[in-house]
């Protein structure tokens, strides 16, 4: 069952959602502010976002851009009654996937909201590894890895990136304490414990090879 957070300040609306997305087995929770989708947003993991911008304490496209800033980049639909093209070009400029106008026809959101999350199911082949981009959950050659959190999320980007390297920038970003001594430190060992083969493009940064 795929999960969804929605940011909606009306309550009817949001009910109504909650209601129409679970015949279709969607595990809608629902925040009424842009605090209380923060928050949900680092307690859990969604498959989709479904944001309202007009909501209190902090507004969906300001909320949005902080996701994506963090690296958070789980698909998100904005709902909302500001239709204009400067709020619509803000929306995606933030990082949205979709804009939906409202009123809409709840089966038209169905249609959008199916179309991002079957995106999410298909599973992603680099070399001996297969990435389920819904759990991702790691297998090498069939096996399912388990790895500390740093070093899964170097390995989950590199698979993501592959074939073209990640930079060193983007690897500091997963690191507790990004230093140029714990990046070498996280890709030995990744190299030891997996026996794979990551290519250091100078200048640039690894990738698998």
């Amino acid at each position: 069952m795929s999960k969804i957070l929605l940011l909606e300040d009306d309550p009817n609306l949001a009910k109504t959602l909650i209601e129409y997305l679970s015949l279709y087995h969607y595990n809608t929770t629902w925040t009424k502010n842009g605090e209380e989708a923060l928050d949900a947003s680092y307690e859990n993991k969604y498959d989709l976002y479904l944001f309202d911008i007009n909501v209190p304490l902090l507004n969906g496209v300001d909320l949005l851009q902080s996701l994506r800033d963090a690296e958070d980049f789980t698909p998100t639909i904005i709902i909302s009654a500001q239709i204009d093209v400067a709020s619509v070009t803000e929306g995606f400029s933030a990082g949205a996937d979709d804009y939906v106008k409202k009123p809409f026809d709840p089966e038209e959101l169905l249609v959008r909201i199916q179309a991002k999350t079957a995106k999410l199911k298909k599973i992603i082949k680099c070399k001996d590894f297969e990435l389920d981009m819904q759990t991702e959950e790691i297998r090498q050659n069939g096996k399912v890895l388990s790895l500390g959190t740093v070093q899964k999320n170097i390995l989950l980007s590199l698979i993501r990136n592959y074939p073209n390297p990640l930079t060193k920038e983007e690897i500091f970003l997963l690191l507790d304490k990004p230093t140029d001594l714990a990046l070498r430190v996280n890709i030995s060992k990744l190299k030891k414990n997996l026996n794979i083969t990551l290519e250091n493009v100078r200048g640039v940064g690894y990738k698998i090879i």
